[in-house]
């Protein structure tokens, strides 16, 4: 049961998602630093991911976080090989041992949070989900996707996006009533992106591009704005941090146009290093097609950079104007607005690094970002869970062959947590004693 202390509600929640540390990303660090703010607040929080590596079984971080590593190795693009019922009897085990409340699942590409999230539900725990990403209509792979998430979130209790166009997508795309949908954007740690200007070199213009090195960031646009900028402004260089399949495409261009000496391809980057990088740069670039939200452009602000970015999902609502540039996902506009922000730059005109440091902390804290979080949780906690009659009627509804087909894999794992109950009862699984009471026990 959820508990009450004082006024607030505290709750047993578990975050789900393939994309966890030891991996880099904007899903990983959202993740890491929700759960962080959370268990100061006085919730329980675990993280189950897969393995990574030789990394698996259960480990703890920061501030004592559990994370369960399940033996599941990653199949593409760091996802787990979708099965649902396999799944099934260890993700029933953690949370039952935990005494898990709520399921938060993370990011439309998740396999794992996907299931966990459908196997949460059979045992009545109530479930969230949030969405990191914008998807199209009209491709094949959008379709599929699009139709897992509406089976996915037919029966959820809330859905939070990071940004209102991201919003509007996951509404369309999932067939959701907005009002069961939330706007929570992601943050920055403030105290991690300082301004340092004594950084930078006064004789040269950096730009800085850290970002994955695949076609979705914008990486062919990159290629084409390179040689053009440069050979335009022989006092500009770029700063490239990240990796990818599209790395090839960049020192093809370096090559070719014997820019070996401007262009610095940094290579993969721990979140430790990304500050290092920014603080060198005069101007960030953004090259991404499609963006629900785009941590790094925030980063970059608050390390006291001027940010050029391509026009695209919920990026126009991230910063305010005199603090980013926009241009549309074309090469001749980007490389306008990188031209113009290089003629300010040497006039002068950009805004004090350590002013935009100071508003970009107040506008995204994750503290800010708990706190609405928490606001959600108390809300699903009063939430009925489904029945399953109720819950096959909404599965039907989300298509007349998909419908049946998700009705049936429903049918399945019911059958399936049934002959699980009997083998392994819930009365032989042993709670996890509660790192949080032992503290408080010891506080007091």
């Amino acid at each position: 049961m959820t508990e009450f202390q004082g006024m607030r509600m505290k709750h047993n929640i578990c975050m789900v998602s393939d994309f966890f540390y030891p991996n880099m990303g904007g899903v990983e660090s959202h993740i890491y630093q929700l759960a962080q703010c959370l268990i100061e607040r006085g919730h329980k929080v675990i993280v189950i991911t897969h393995m990574y590596d030789q990394r698996k079984g259960v480990r703890y971080v920061s501030n004592g976080l559990k994370v369960y590593y399940l033996p599941f190795t990653p199949f593409y693009n760091q996802n787990v090989f979708p099965t649902v019922f396999t799944t099934l009897p260890v993700i029933r085990a953690i949370l039952v041992r935990e005494e898990i409340h709520i399921v938060h699942g993370h990011s439309a590409f998740s396999t794992l949070a996907h299931e966990a999230m459908f196997h949460a539900k059979f045992l009545g725990i109530r479930t969230v989900f949030t969405d990191h990403s914008l998807f199209g209509f009209a491709d094949v792979s959008s379709i599929l996707a699009n139709k897992v998430l509406q089976f996915c979130l037919s029966d959820s209790n809330h859905v939070i996006c990071v940004s209102h166009t991201s919003k509007e997508n996951t509404v369309l795309r999932a067939s959701l009533k907005p009002s069961m949908v939330s706007v929570i954007p992601n943050a920055v740690d403030a105290d991690m992106f300082l301004p340092d200007p004594s950084r930078r070199d006064p004789s040269l213009i950096n730009v800085v591009v850290i970002s994955r090195l695949v076609y979705r960031k914008g990486t062919d646009l990159l290629g084409n704005i390179i040689p053009e900028i440069c050979k335009a402004h022989p006092d500009v260089q770029f700063i490239i941090g990240g990796d990818g399949p599209k790395r090839i495409l960049l020192e093809e261009v370096r090559e070719k146009h014997e820019l070996q000496d401007r262009v610095r391809l940094l290579g993969a980057l721990d979140h430790s290093q990304v500050q290092d990088v920014l603080v060198q740069g005069d101007i960030f670039l953004n090259t991404s097609l499609t963006e629900a939200f785009c941590i790094a452009i925030v980063e970059a602000a608050a390390c006291g950079l001027h940010v050029i970015s391509t026009k695209v999902g919920g990026v126009p609502e991230v910063l305010p104007a005199d603090l980013m540039r926009l241009a549309e996902p074309r090469s001749k506009d980007l490389i306008q607005a990188l031209n113009s922000a290089i003629a300010d730059c040497r006039a002068d005109k950009f805004p004090c690094p350590f002013e935009a440091h100071r508003r970009v902390s107040q506008m995204y804290t994750w503290h800010n970002v708990a706190c609405r979080t928490e606001v959600v949780y108390d809300r699903v906690a009063q939430d009925q869970p489904l029945c399953l009659t109720e819950r096959l009627k909404r599965y039907r509804e989300c298509g007349p062959v998909s419908g049946w087909l998700f009705i049936v894999i429903a049918i399945v794992n019911w059958l399936l947590l049934l002959t699980v109950e009997f083998v392994m009862p819930r009365d032989l699984i042993e709670v996890a004693p509660d790192c949080r009471r032992l503290n408080n026990k010891k506080k007091n």
